[in-house]
């Protein structure tokens, strides 16, 4: 073989080599590009679907089956029913705390998102003790693009079922969402599991006011907060300035991580204090 040959050859190699590496790192940065939390392409990309998502057929005997395809089956003639223990235009706002607390840390999370149980088993028990001592109030808003993203109908699910859960009460709210987010229970975020009634039920029983609850369990099956849910997605689509999940407001001021860019998810108790104090000089 002549030298010319072999260095055409070895080109040629090379070139193959470097065009098979942009493609993967086309395929990398897509997947990252799903990360909840760092990407304001994923969140307000995908969120502009979230309103165009349908309620799930009535199912008189809950299957999993008929969950799962009843979202995606077109809407259905559902009346709306807004869930006990909420507040505000079509009982989206959840606000849980005492009352004569001035300040109110705004909540906005996805219940697929996997950064969003990450603050959760890491800071969630503070935050949740820091409102029961009065120093804020929560409000949640919550969101369901990462079903547009990957998709799947797992956040739309599990959000009708937080709303038959904080219709039982403030504290089953916060308790269910706790089990949701749990390292035992929360799902990757490619997964679809919380699409299944089945495994939202079975997770409310470690939830002792949801535990053998009959209410709940037939309003999650009969898909009785599927439309508040969507109402909910909504509002949560409605929040221009939130570009990730988890993100926080104090009192409509964006709290931000330590280095401020808001794609940095704030995911530990350091980085809420950070970001809590900063917000509140504001």
């Amino acid at each position: 073989m002549s030298n010319r040959n072999s260095q055409a050859n070895k080109q040629a190699a090379r070139e193959r080599m470097r065009a098979e590496r942009e493609r993967q790192a086309k395929k990398d940065k897509i997947r990252r590009q799903l990360i909840v939390g760092t990407s304001i392409v994923a969140v307000l990309g995908i969120a502009a679907g979230i309103g165009v998502a349908v309620t799930k057929m009535n199912s008189s005997n809950g299957s999993d089956s008929a969950s799962a395809a009843g979202w995606q089956s077109g809407p259905k003639k559902k009346k709306f029913v807004a869930p006990a223990n909420t507040s505000g235009k079509n009982g989206t706002d959840i606000i849980i705390g005492k009352k004569d607390a001035k300040k109110t840390v705004e909540v906005f999370e996805d219940p697929r998102c996997p950064v969003c149980a990450t603050f959760e088993q890491s800071t969630g028990e503070k935050v949740r003790k820091e409102m029961e001592d009065g120093k804020y109030k929560l409000s949640f808003t919550i969101g369901t693009f990462i079903d547009d993203g990957i998709p799947g109908t797992g956040s739309k699910n599990a959000l009708s079922a937080l709303g038959a859960a904080v219709n039982v009460s403030p504290e089953a709210f916060l308790d269910y969402k706790k089990a949701l987010f749990s390292p035992d229970n929360h799902p990757s975020e490619q997964d679809d599991a919380f699409g299944k009634d089945s495994r939202l039920i079975k997770i409310a029983q470690e939830v002792p006011a949801l535990k053998d609850n009959a209410s709940f369990k037939k309003a999650l099956k009969n898909g009785t907060y599927d439309p508040w849910a969507l109402k909910m997605s909504a509002k949560f689509k409605g929040v221009k300035d939130i570009s990730g999940t988890p993100s926080f407001k104090l009192n409509g001021t964006k709290m931000l991580a330590p280095g401020g860019d808001p794609r940095t998810p704030i995911t530990t108790p350091e980085q809420f204090d950070y970001a809590y104090k900063k917000a509140d000089k504001k």
